[in-house]
């Protein structure tokens, strides 16, 4: 099956040429061969059948006045053999050769017989016609042909009508392939359209293997994930809204009940407390909504250079050595010394996310084990934790804006945005590396990031 589109219209339009013209030439064969043929003997045997009648009737006995007449005719070529098949005379007034009839042709018209053929001549047509007739009692044999002049006018008419044929013929199939080439086209204007008005769920329905079959199904896939897309940022908008609206309520209800004249003062500083811990929620929140808008710019630029992996990674263990200390975790640092050309604040809030996640969902006495190490071109570090895992079916959805894992979790001080992943995953992406998660329930967690290496 021809695929490409560009061969599919050559192929049309030389199709409707090619048979045009075979059309042509069949008609042509079968008029000229059948229908021209026969209307053009049957013309000169009437022709030929009436003058000789004529001049059987004036001269009955003279066979001088039917030659000079028929010879006076300018659309004729003729040839005349007494019953001895004797030439008596041939038509020389125009330039042309005698017609080169045979012996047993010209046998088979002085017996009787009305012939009609074709015979080789270089200056006439090979249409004849050959008539019996008598004079004085004798019998002799009349040869005609048309005048090659008369033939040509003929057949200029019958090929101007063909050709107006193979016109109407070619334009027919053109407009056909247009039409075929045309109308999918039409489908993606009007699909566009309904784009363009934020209906996504329109689809085009096409089995075509060609360009424009692989036009639409691009189309289709395309219109899938705008309005994936759309949904994840009605998603967004709904779930930023939500961010802001708990600690904000929170706050509210909190500043209405320290109005209250019988609240006593270590209550009211606990209230101030959760007060400027959803303050502070909110102000991450708002850093981890520029942090990632930021990321997002198209024209964003990273601000690299070369420094030590295995010293940052260090230096951000160290950072939180607070928190694993008094959860008891066990952390195992297995580091190469590794230089790399990075962003290094940014590669620095990839660390600082995952190292604090499985600081938060690993268990007391847990362990966290990070390694670095170079493969060919690449760093590869690894994060594992003994933490409470995640579940197969949440894998793919973890790096989605505010997408949390366990969302029956209270949402608390202590509990995340559910922005980091996504700066994380955005920051690798712009270094032109890759980010991968396993993960068992039960048993823990391991982040593995690939990144070129200096």
């Amino acid at each position: 099956m021809i695929k490409s589109l560009y061969v599919r219209v050559i192929l049309v339009f030389l199709a409707a040429v090619i048979g045009s013209l075979v059309l042509t030439l069949l008609l042509y064969g079968k008029l000229y061969g059948g229908q021209v043929k026969t209307v053009i003997q049957d013309s000169l045997i009437e022709s030929g059948k009436t003058i000789i009648q004529s001049y059987e009737q004036s001269y009955p006995d003279n066979l001088e006045p039917l030659i000079e007449g028929i010879s006076a005719l300018p659309i004729y070529t003729l040839n005349i053999y007494d019953q001895q098949g004797t030439l008596l005379h041939q038509n020389l007034s125009h330039t042309v050769q005698r017609i080169a009839v045979n012996d047993q042709q010209v046998e088979q018209v002085l017996s009787g017989g009305v012939l009609r053929g074709k015979v080789p001549g270089p200056n006439h047509s090979e249409i004849v016609v050959g008539l019996p007739f008598q004079v004085g009692g004798k019998s002799y044999a009349l040869f005609l042909s048309p005048e090659a002049s008369h033939l040509e006018r003929m057949l200029t008419y019958f090929f101007r009508s063909q050709l107006l044929l193979v016109l109407l013929f070619g334009s027919l199939l053109i407009l056909i392939a247009a039409g075929y080439i045309v109308r999918p086209l039409r489908q993606l204007t009007h699909a566009a359209r309904q784009m363009a008005r934020g209906d996504f769920s329109f689809r085009l329905e096409t089995r075509r293997r060609d360009e424009i079959g692989e036009l639409a199904r691009s189309f289709n896939l395309m219109a899938k994930e705008l309005g994936a897309l759309e949904k994840s940022r009605k998603q967004f908008v709904s779930d930023v809204s939500h961010e802001f609206k708990s600690p904000l309520t929170s706050i509210k209800g909190f500043t209405q009940a320290l109005k209250h004249k019988k609240l006593d003062e270590e209550s009211r500083l606990r209230l101030l407390d959760i007060m400027e811990t959803e303050t502070d929620r909110l102000s991450r929140l708002s850093g981890d909504l520029l942090q990632l808008s930021t990321l997002e710019y198209e024209h964003f630029q990273l601000d690299t250079r070369v420094f030590r992996l295995d010293e940052q990674l260090r230096k951000s263990v160290i950072a939180f050595e607070p928190q694993w200390l008094a959860k008891n975790i066990d952390v195992e640092l297995q580091l190469a010394d590794l230089p790399i050309r990075a962003d290094e604040d940014r590669l620095n809030l990839v660390w600082t996310n995952l190292i604090s996640n499985s600081i938060k969902f690993t268990e007391p006495d847990g362990t966290i084990r990070i390694t670095l190490e170079r493969d060919n071109d690449t760093v590869n570090v690894e994060i594992a934790d003994t933490g409470s895992g995640i579940p197969q079916d949440e894998l793919d959805q973890i790096f989605k804006p505010f997408y949390k894992v366990d969302r029956s979790r209270d949402r608390t001080a202590s509990s995340g945005s559910g922005i980091g992943l996504s700066i994380v995953k955005r920051i690798v992406a712009l270094h032109d590396g890759n980010i991968r998660v396993t993960s068992q329930l039960g048993e823990g967690t391991i982040f593995v990031i690939h990144l070129p290496s200096a």
